[in-house]
């Protein structure tokens, strides 16, 4: 089970470990949240689950108790102290790595390269889940399943549809690699210290034609995304020749007028310009 309250107190404490809120620090305490996240994830008997910013170990436990190789990430010197002596015994069984360092620059831990059909399932820090997903999305095999806690902000922002204000380059990406299968809000009580945000106990499976954009892709719709009011057809004009001359058949295949803006055009359209660009 979490801690409580008190408990989770008195064990930061004993740690000389104050939440740090720029690395969004917020430990569960509710056991049917952990639980929960457990049921959602529906894991194997035995695999490999990434797990990002395990801070006090609770989740980290279900997922050892549920048969799992847990590849944790853990920024944070005193937490990673602490789960290396709480969890010696999983350590040393090879149950557990713990990577220390920042998750946006190393997302899937010490995974081994050879573990397919992993899952991630995660607290995740809200500082950095735009970011750490961004990388997720990067790596050059992606888990089949994530399940995360998220701020409910940037669920909406990463589930937006076009011609939504929310909508976005990480939209893109992430609807074209993943299903949002089941997502679940849960309130601020459920953590110590209590977050200033709502949140959202979110599951992603990977879709059947899941497509990953290439790092040009990437970088040029998140470019033309700083420019979301403007016209497609005149950024076309302001990039190279041969790049502009794709970004306008682009725009002539999905039917779309060259006036049209980023946040007009659907996903499925921006993968027709991602696979363009790799001809």
């Amino acid at each position: 089970m979490p801690l409580s309250p008190s408990e989770t107190t008195a064990l930061l404490d004993r740690l000389g470990h104050h939440p740090k809120k720029k690395l969004g620090q917020n430990f569960l305490i509710d056991g049917n949240i952990v639980d929960k996240s457990i049921q959602l994830a529906d894991l194997p008997s035995s695999g490999n689950v990434v797990e990002i910013g395990p801070g006090l170990g609770t989740l980290t436990r279900k997922l050892l108790d549920s048969g799992q190789n847990v590849h944790a990430v853990e920024i944070d010197k005193r937490l990673a102290d602490n789960l290396e002596k709480s969890e010696a015994s999983a350590i040393m069984e090879g149950k557990l790595s713990i990577t220390r360092g920042d998750a946006v620059k190393n997302p899937l831990g010490s995974l081994p390269k050879t573990a397919e059909n992993y899952s991630i399932v995660a607290n995740l820090p809200y500082a950095i889940s735009s970011a750490w997903l961004e990388s997720v999305l990067s790596t050059a095999r992606l888990p089949k399943r994530m399940v995360l806690m998220m701020q409910k902000e940037a669920v909406e922002r990463i589930w937006a549809k076009s011609g939504t204000k929310e909508y976005h380059a990480l939209s893109i990406f992430i609807s074209n690699a993943y299903e949002l299968t089941e997502k679940h809000p849960v309130s601020r009580n459920c953590f110590f210290p209590s977050p200033a945000v709502d949140s959202m106990l979110i599951r992603m499976d990977i879709g059947e034609k899941s497509y990953l954009f290439s790092a040009k892709a990437r970088n040029l719709i998140r470019k033309i995304f700083t420019q979301r009011r403007k016209q497609l057809g005149s950024l076309a004009k302001k990039e190279n020749p041969s790049l502009g001359k794709i970004i306008l058949t682009w725009l002539n295949e999905i039917r779309k007028p060259h006036t049209s803006r980023a946040e007009q055009v659907g996903s499925a359209e921006w993968k027709r310009l991602g696979e363009l660009l790799n001809d």
